[in-house]
């Protein structure tokens, strides 16, 4: 028999960037807050080894353990699911912050057009720009109205960057300035200005100079040591949920974090929700958790399986197009091309942020007449630091193995730069989630199934993205250019981005969204449910930003609500 926890106001579950915010805020409003967490403990201390390429960037210290829990994917409907059985195309996180601890640090706002993409696509382009099995639709709030709380993120993990040409209009600065202009920026940022581009410095979460942020949180200035994408800092330098949101919230003394806790059920009766169930990982104990309101803040995937397995909401069907969770799954494109050149360059030293983008072909910057996509990519150049097991770069006629192959990687790996191209993609009546209807968890529970697949969109996008980074790598001197090999079917298998969007999507109307403009559940007003699940569509940027900002939206509304009850639009 489950045992059954004293009520709490809010509890939360996950304890990365949304959970993290959520509990900071309510805790500072008085609410008492209870944050469940299925991984470990684990903070800046954790990290003083943490430069084991193999250990944290190759089997994945830090990620979600697949022998617990995965997911299952196919193509298409036609196609059955198989098991994810090692992190491949995304790596999810686990543990203390999430995918908050692992991340690059890239922190965008999306544009104002990513905001109202139908309407403005439709105003500009007409109605049969977009296909019809594209489920485009307007996210229900504006980039004005939720500027704020973008302010308000950027804020509290103290962002370095600088005025994007094409954003939309700031309420204020970054609270630090710019990363390093290195050498090899400064390549990209001749080369594209002369191409008549706009290039600026990335908006970084490895931080360019110590900083303490409203909350009194310090973080500490970037050290460059290229040690970022899949690895937790060790210097309390990379703006991490471990280091700001989740020490504020605690020191509240109205916030309770449990860890190794693994929800498997939302608890509901009636039109409410009354807490949630959970599982003792290291004991196999069960326990409720009551609550006066639940705030799901756990990954993309996880949020969505939630709901399915708890029958909130009405699961998405492609085949009449009801129902709306589990709708407008996206993900990215990864364009870019990598060039070889004759001098040599300082590549190992980095930062996951240290770079520079551009927004000329991004959102609808751009005229899309005579193209058939809308959107666009972001163009960017990094220098993170190449690691040598990652990174071993030779031109197409190396052989991949052998003594030609090493010494051509030796000599090149100082000698190469990549740019990229990071492409939105549009939601499609065949992408969307799912239960699997063959495979469970560790707990009894369905896996969540992905059907995905790229689109004549995502194709035609990624050609144009492709052909831009390759004239600019052209423009930047090297010697030798390799483009991306041309995308035809998704494969799961090789990286790409950790960016996995929809699925929960917020709106103005129940019969198309999951959610409202405050994150809250349309079938049950103490349910919120924050992430980028809430995103109807992808973008060119990384979402946490823009994840950030709906967090701070949803604590305001969770608060909202604990004073007045009922529906907050």
């Amino acid at each position: 028999m489950a045992k059954t926890m004293d009520k709490v106001d809010v509890v939360t579950v996950g304890v990365g960037w949304t959970g993290g915010i959520v509990a900071a805020e309510c805790a500072k409003a008085g609410l008492k807050v209870v944050g469940l967490e299925r991984g470990r403990e684990r903070g800046t201390a954790d990290y003083l080894h943490v430069h084991d390429e193999y250990r944290y960037a190759i089997r994945y210290e830090l990620m979600q353990n697949l022998a617990r829990e995965t997911i299952t994917f196919r193509n298409n409907r036609k196609m059955k699911a198989l098991p994810m059985r090692q992190m491949g195309s995304f790596l999810l996180g686990e543990g203390l912050g999430g995918s908050g601890t692992h991340w690059n640090g890239w922190t965008y706002r999306f544009l104002p057009y990513d905001f109202e993409i139908k309407t403005l696509t439709e105003k500009k382009y007409g109605t049969n720009k977009v296909p019809k099995d594209y489920t485009l639709q307007d996210w229900g709030l504006t980039y004005d109205d939720l500027e704020p709380y973008y302010d308000k993120f950027e804020k509290t993990a103290g962002i370095s960057g600088e005025k994007n040409p094409y954003g939309g209009k700031r309420s204020d600065e970054y609270p630090t300035p710019p990363m390093k202009m290195t050498p090899i920026l400064e390549r990209f940022d001749k080369a594209t200005k002369k191409m008549g581009l706009k290039p600026y410095m990335m908006p970084a979460a490895t931080i360019s100079q110590t900083y303490t942020n409203p909350d009194g949180e310090q973080i500490n200035a970037c050290q460059y040591c290229g040690f970022c994408e899949r690895f937790g800092c060790e210097y309390g330098a990379k703006a991490t949920p471990e280091v700001t949101v989740v020490p504020t919230a605690l020191k509240t003394g109205n916030y309770e974090v449990r860890f190794n806790s693994n929800v498997v059920e939302i608890l509901k009766q009636g039109n409410k929700v009354t807490g949630v169930k959970y599982i003792d990982i290291l004991t196999s104990e069960e326990i409720i958790q009551p609550a006066d309101v639940v705030v799901l803040t756990s990954y993309v995937l996880n949020n969505a399986k939630l709901l399915m397995v708890s029958k909130i909401g009405e699961q998405y069907d492609p085949e009449t197009g009801r129902g709306t969770l589990g709708k407008n799954y996206c993900y990215q494109l990864n364009a870019g091309s990598t060039g070889f050149f004759d001098d040599q360059m300082n590549v190992f030293m980095g930062a996951g942020a240290l770079g520079m983008t551009l927004d000329d072909w991004n959102g609808d910057n751009f005229d899309h007449s005579n193209l058939d996509f809308i959107h666009g990519s972001g163009i960017w150049i990094t220098q993170s630091g190449a690691r040598p097991i990652s990174n071993n770069p030779v031109t197409p006629d190396v052989p991949s193995w052998g003594p030609e192959f090493k010494k051509s990687s030796i000599y090149n790996y100082s000698r190469t730069l990549y740019v990229g191209g990071q492409g939105a993609t549009m939601p499609h009546r065949e992408n969307f989630m799912s239960l699997d209807e063959t495979y469970k968890d560790a707990y009894g529970l369905p896996l969540l199934r992905l059907t995905y697949n790229f689109t004549d969109q995502d194709r035609a996008l990624f050609k144009f993205s492709n052909d831009k980074t390759e004239e600019i790598m052209k423009e930047m001197g090297a010697k030798t250019v390799v483009p991306e090999n041309v995308i035809e079917e998704y494969d799961i298998v090789p990286y790409q981005t950790t960016h996995n969007t929809g699925g929960t999507i917020m709106g103005t109307d129940p019969a198309a969204s999951v959610v409202n403009t405050y994150l809250q559940h349309w079938d049950a007003d103490n349910l919120f449910v924050v992430g980028a699940g809430n995103f109807v569509h992808n973008s060119g940027y990384n979402p946490t930003g823009t994840v950030g900002a709906l967090a701070y939206r949803c604590a305001e509304g969770v608060i909202k609500y604990s004073k007045t009850g009922g529906s907050l639009v």
